[in-house]
This record gives structure tokens, sequence and C-alpha cells, in this order.
């Protein structure tokens, strides 16, 4: 059960939070187990809809986790005890949501459970990567040092997301406003035109029929058409929810030119890098197999990694399990195997995510260079025929006066 409680610590300093415990004097001995005195304490009841706070809106975001790490690890470093260090940060951070989930792991610690045990009970926040990483720093005693390294990937990964994010907003800021535009244009100037060219009686040209017709269209059947797309969309939505849609979705990413091969070389530096990541905080192999499929992103690659997984389980090596799988390159198995062969899998592998960051970062680029010419001729093409399909009339009429 939930318990919620009103209490005052050593200090004098009233508390308030939620305990779960199994009966209210369990709770209440857990509570003076943090050296807490309880001053009251009842069931948790059910909020209302207008009180109760709607998950939409508890958001953490890849940024909030990465400054966290960042000082989670400095702090460590400098001594600063476990229970401290998250009572800190919940009171400076900025994000709220965040800050509840850093107490509640301040209290669950104070409680007597590991950090791993009270991140995982906010899946919202710590992933299982991170929760995994944080339990292997506390078995290896090197829990500092595993900080450090989660800030490290998680900073690397942000960069290349992020870069990713960034390249395609303005494309699609550009294109989203181009397509308003021309939907006002096609129900509000061209009906006026049309009505018109068609009341002069002079020969109107076949493309501007068609830019009528769709006017006409849009005008008559729009309501039906957002509809349909809206359902549509929905439809598919919740099909991407199944392991089925994913794996079909995932594949298909995968199957378009030069975007699946980005997607792929994505894919091939986080994996490249969750499993260096996690070598070096002495996480078992089957494990970060395991922990590398949950959180690489794709179904594709989940699927691909779980099977590897069971190979390994069954006494064979990291590359011969990816060998048997195309999505692996031939290049990556190779250099993987002479790691294994040297003992310097790691240096490896961190080789391997570097190279594959490059790869992606070069690709992103490349395609920014691309998508921004090919976006001011498709813009050209609609506004030139759109243009045309009106003046040309327009001026043949004029012309016939």
């Amino acid at each position: 059960m939930l318990f919620t409680y009103h209490a005052l610590d050593k200090d004098g300093h009233e508390r308030e939070g939620t305990v779960e415990a199994l009966s209210m004097e369990v709770a209440v001995s857990t509570l003076q187990r943090r050296d807490l005195i309880v001053s009251s304490i009842e069931p948790a009841v059910q909020k209302s809809l207008l009180s109760m706070d709607i998950g939409l809106f508890q958001h953490v975001s890849n940024k909030d986790i990465v400054i966290l790490s960042r000082q989670i690890a400095t702090l460590f470093q400098a001594q600063v005890s476990a229970l401290r260090v998250f009572r800190l940060l919940a009171a400076e951070i900025d994000n709220k949501y965040l800050a509840q989930v850093l107490t509640q792991v301040a209290d669950d610690v104070q409680g007597g459970m590991p950090i791993s045990k009270a991140m995982a009970r906010h899946p919202k926040a710590f992933s299982d990567f991170y929760v995994n990483m944080v339990r292997s720093g506390e078995e290896s005693g090197k829990l500092s040092q595993t900080f450090s390294y989660l800030a490290d990937y998680l900073d690397r990964t942000y960069e290349v997301m992020s870069k990713a994010s960034n390249a395609l907003i303005y494309p699609a800021f550009v294109m989203g406003i181009f397509f308003v535009v021309m939907i006002l244009m096609l129900t509000l100037v061209i009906p006026n035109i049309a009505s018109i060219l068609q009341g002069s009686g002079t020969k109107i040209p076949a493309y501007t029929q068609v830019v009528i017709a769709a006017s006409n269209f849009l005008i008559h059947f729009g309501v039906y058409l957002a509809i349909v797309v809206v359902v549509l969309g929905i439809a598919a939505w919740k099909s991407l929810q199944s392991e089925a849609g994913q794996l079909f979705f995932d594949t298909f990413k995968l199957d378009i030119p030069y975007l699946g091969d980005l997607y792929q070389k994505l894919y091939l530096s986080r994996i490249a890098d969750n499993f260096s990541t996690m070598l070096a905080s002495g996480v078992q192999v089957v494990e970060m197999i395991e922990i590398t499929g949950k959180v690489v992103g794709s179904r594709k690659f989940q699927v691909m990694l779980r099977e590897a997984g069971e190979d390994v389980k069954a006494g064979a090596s990291i590359s011969d399990a990816l060998a048997k799988h195309r999505e692996i390159p031939g290049i990556m198995i190779a250099m993987i195997r002479v790691g294994e062969e040297t003992g310097e899998l790691g240096n490896i592998l961190n080789t391997l995510a570097a190279f594959y960051r490059r790869e992606v970062s070069n690709s992103i680029d490349t395609l920014v260079d691309l998508i921004e010419p090919s976006m001011i001729v498709f813009l050209g093409l609609g506004v030139g025929t759109l243009l045309a399909s009106v003046l040309v009339p327009i001026y043949n009429l004029a012309g016939a006066v």
C-alpha cells in the first residue's frame, strides 16, 4: 500500500511525501529508520482527475538526465554522501517532476534501499541501461566512476540525437508553412479566380483545370479528407504500439535509400557505445547484450541482439553470435573478434563507437546539404505551378479583351 506522511527530520525541518509498505506499522518503522519523527500518516487516496499529475506532463528530457548525471558524478568525486547528493540536486533542479523523483530516491536510500533499486522505481526518468549501470557500479565499488561513464555516454548520445533532430526542424517548419499556404490558396483564392475564368467563356488550360479541380475537392471534401487522415494516423500509431508494427516500421526505415544507411550507422553507434560503456563498468557480457537490445531504439536490432544474447549464453563468442545477422557489417564483427582475441575488446569498441559517431555526423551533414536544394526545387515547382495556373489564363483573358 501507498501511504502519505508528514514528519520532522532530526534538524526539525518538516518533511512530507509517500512511502510504500505492507501496512501502516511497517510504513512508520521505515520512516523512523530514516530518522524521521512521524506526525501524521494515512493511506494515499485516489486523486481527482483535475488534481492528479497527468503522465503526459511528467517528462524528463535527455538533456535533463545528461546534466543530472554530470552533477552526480562531480559530487561523488567530491566524496559527498549519496543521500546528500540526491537531497542537494532535488532542491536545486528546475524540472519539478525530476526533483520529486530525486526526493523519493533520497527517501528510499535513507531507508536502506540501494541506489539502483531506488532509481528502478522511476522508469520515466531512469532507463534499464541507466539502472543496470548504477547496479554494476554498486557491486564493483566504482559508483563515482560509473556515473562519470554514464555522463560521458549520455553526453555523446545527446549530441548525436540533438544534431539529427535540429537538422530536420528547419525543413519541417518550411514544408509545414508551405502546405498551409497552399491549402489557404486553394480554398480561398483559387475559387474566386476560377469563377471569373469560367464566367468569361475563355478556354482554360489543362493544368489550371487540375488546380481548380483540386480546389473544388478541398472545398467540398476537405473535412472528410481530414477525418480520413486523422483516422489513418491513429490506426498507424496504434499499430506501431505492437511489436509486429514496430518491427515492420523499423525494417522499412532500414530499407529506405540513404536514410536506411543513416539509421543503421546510428544503431551501430549506440550498440558499440553501450557495449564499451558497460564493459568498462564491469557489466556481464550476456546482461550487456540484453540491456543494449532494450535501449538501442530499433525493434529489429532488439530482436537481433536478443538472439545474439541467447547464443552467447550457449557458449558462443560475441563476434560469432553477431556474425549470424546481416544487420552487423563484417568490419565490425572482424574488429570485435580481434578485440576478443587480444583482450582489447573495450578499446576496440571505443574505436568503433567513435567511428560510427563520425559516420552519423557526416551523413547528417550530407543529408542537410541535400535537403535544402531539394526543398527549394520542390517549393519552386509548387509555387510556380500554382502561379502559372492563375496568371496564364488571366493574361490570355486580358489579351482577348
